[in-house]
């Protein structure tokens, strides 16, 4: 349990930006009515160089704090690896991130869900950020329900947004 409070915030960091990135990649392709190969493309392109990125981020964000404390001959109260929480940042992201594509991979394999895969993408987003929510209230003993409500809540907005900028730029594709 102890491990899985210190390096919480790199979990719900990388798992909620990552489902919420990819998510509105998802959302904006399906609002300009992209095909379902582009929102692959760029999914995944999202996916992986973003996740990079966030790690990379997460990275230098703690190594910095870090010789920050350590220049100012402070207690060092962070005494995280910066590798591992990159390592946290980057799976988490990629792992959870995944979701959203999940219906549009299976679609090339089981052809009967093709017409309902931003449905399936939908609802499997949805489900993803009740359970990154509930998570996160379990370990910082907050409310589950109240948790997994505000993180879904987030990914919706942002989910509606792509969705909505997608539509209105659909005629630029």
């Amino acid at each position: 349990m102890k491990i899985r409070r210190k390096y919480l915030p790199e979990f719900v960091y990388g798992a909620t930006d990552g489902t919420i990135t990819t998510f509105a990649v998802v959302a904006g392709s399906i609002g300009a009515s992209l095909s379902a190969s582009i929102v692959l493309i760029l999914g995944f392109a999202n996916l992986f160089a973003d996740g990079f990125s966030m790690a990379i981020s997460n990275y230098l964000s703690t190594k910095s704090q870090k010789e920050l404390n350590e220049n100012n001959k402070q207690k060092n109260i962070n005494k995280k690896d910066p590798k591992k929480t990159a390592l946290a940042t980057f799976l988490a992201f990629i792992l959870i991130g995944f979701i959203p594509l999940l219906s549009f991979v299976l679609a090339i394999f089981i052809p009967e869900i093709s017409n309902n895969k931003f449905l399936y993408s939908i609802i499997l987003t949805g489900v993803s950020f009740l359970i990154i929510g509930a998570i996160k209230g379990e370990i910082v003993n907050k409310s589950k329900t109240i948790s997994a409500l505000e993180t879904f809540l987030i990914g919706a907005t942002a989910a509606f947004i792509a969705f909505i900028v997608g539509y209105l730029l659909r005629n630029l594709a």
